[in-house]
C-alpha cells in the first residue's frame, strides 16, 4: 500500500490551518476552509464520544479548547456538537461533518488519538468509529497514530485506507503515563512492518534518528510534526518528504 500522490504535493496543516486572530480555532470547520483556500493539505485529529462518535479534537479534556471542563469522551456527539471553540464561531465538529465539508478537495492525515492510556491493546471503539465515518469517503485520506495496536486494527478493519505511525522520541517528560519499557521499545519504531504502514510521521527535531534513515531507505514516506518556520521547513526537508506545519503560510 502506498500514499496518494497528493500526500505529497503540498505542505500539510497541522490541526488545518488554524489562526485565532482569524476566528479559526484549531481543527475546526473555519480552519479546514482556510487550508482548502489555500490548497494544503490537512493533519486532524479524532477523539471519542460517549456515544461512540469519531470527534474531530485533539485534546483528550474540553478544558483548553473550550469554555467546558471535564473528558470529551464523558460527553455524547450531540452535546460536544453545542460546545463552542474558543477563538471562532465553530462547536466541536464529527469525523463525518469534516469529510462532508472537505469531499476530497485535499487530502486528509488522521491521527487516532490514543484511548488505551498507554500505549497499549485497550483500544476499538474509536478505531471503529473513524472507520465507519470514512466508510464510502473517496477522497485521499490516511490514517495513523502513536500507538501501533491501533495502527494494526485499522490495518484489519479498513485495510484499503493507508496507515502510518506517528512517532518520536518518547522523552519521558512528554510521556509521563507511559513505562519506561514502553518508550524505550517504541523508540526504535519496531513495528512499522508488522502493522502493514507505508509512512511515518516523526517528531522534526529527531529527523535524524538512524531509524528514520533507514525507513526511508527501505520505502517509507517520511513526514514530519510539527514545523513552525520557513527555516524550520528547509532544514526538515532535507529528510521529509512533506511538513506538517502551523504558525505560516508554508
Amino acid at each position: 500500500m502506498t500514499l496518494p500522490q497528493s500526500f505529497f504535493t503540498r505542505p500539510i496543516a497541522h490541526r488545518a490551518f488554524h489562526d485565532i486572530d482569524r476566528a479559526c480555532p484549531e481543527n475546526s470547520p473555519a480552519a479546514f476552509a482556510a487550508a482548502i483556500a489555500g490548497g494544503y493539505g490537512i493533519e486532524l485529529d479524532v477523539q471519542l464520544s460517549s456515544d461512540g462518535r469519531a470527534m474531530v479534537f485533539h485534546d483528550y479534556a474540553l478544558d483548553r479548547l473550550t469554555d467546558e471542563v471535564g473528558p470529551i469522551a464523558h460527553r455524547s456527539a450531540a452535546e460536544l456538537g453545542q460546545i463552542k471553540l474558543k477563538g471562532g464561531r465553530d462547536t466541536i465538529p464529527t469525523l463525518s461533518q469534516i469529510l462532508r465539508q472537505v469531499v476530497g478537495a485535499v487530502p486528509l492525515l488522521i491521527e487516532l488519538k490514543d484511548q488505551d492510556g498507554a500505549l497499549g491493546q485497550g483500544i476499538g471503539p474509536l478505531e471503529q468509529a473513524t472507520a465507519r465515518a470514512l466508510a464510502g469517503y473517496d477522497g485521499d485520506v490516511a490514517v495513523m497514530s502513536f500507538n501501533p495496536h491501533t495502527v494494526a486494527l485499522m490495518a484489519q478493519i479498513a485495510p484499503h485506507i493507508a496507515r502510518g505511525l506517528t512517532t518520536c522520541h518518547f522523552p519521558a517528560e512528554d510521556w509521563p503515563t507511559i513505562p519506561a519499557k514502553t518508550r524505550e521499545r517504541l523508540r526504535g519504531i519496531p513495528d512499522y512492518d508488522d502493522t502493514g504502514s507505508c509512512f511515518i510521521s516523526h517528531q522534526a527535531s529527531d529527523l535524524d534518528n538512524p531509524r528514520v534513515k533507514a525507513l526511508k531507505e527501505q520505502g517509507a514516506a517520511v513526514f514530519c510534526w510539527t514545523i513552525r518556520s520557513r527555516k524550520d521547513e528547509i532544514r526538515a526537508r532535507r529528510i521529509a518528504d512533506n511538513v506538517t506545519f502551523e504558525g505560516y503560510a508554508a
